[in-house]
């Protein structure tokens, strides 16, 4: 079994910190879409879920902000979990290329 050096060491846990944090974040993200807001006593639902019927005006920016949140949440998740297999692939074919 090959050794790995201490760059080598340092890439696949950048690597499993990104994966990581990745997983953490998309999850979070699906969490907070279904905590529910309210806004000046009026219980608005959740990013996922609006209260049912008509959502009263005051509840549009608390919805907004929600939404927003869950978006960037998650958005930064998915990027995290790009980056980690971006890693992974550049890894893969620099150490292929060493070996041959």
């Amino acid at each position: 079994m090959p050794t790995t050096s201490g760059s080598g060491l340092t890439v696949i846990t950048l690597n499993k910190i990104l994966g990581a944090a990745g997983v953490v974040l998309l999850l979070v993200g699906g969490l907070l879409g279904f905590r529910s807001v309210s806004a000046s006593g009026t219980r608005c639902g959740s990013a996922f879920q609006p209260a049912g019927g008509i959502t009263p005006m005051a509840c549009d920016n608390a919805l907004n902000g929600a939404s927003t949140l869950v978006t960037i949440v998650i958005s930064v998740g998915v990027l995290c979990l790009i980056a980690a297999v971006a890693v992974k692939v550049v890894r893969d074919r620099t150490h292929a290329k060493v070996v041959a």
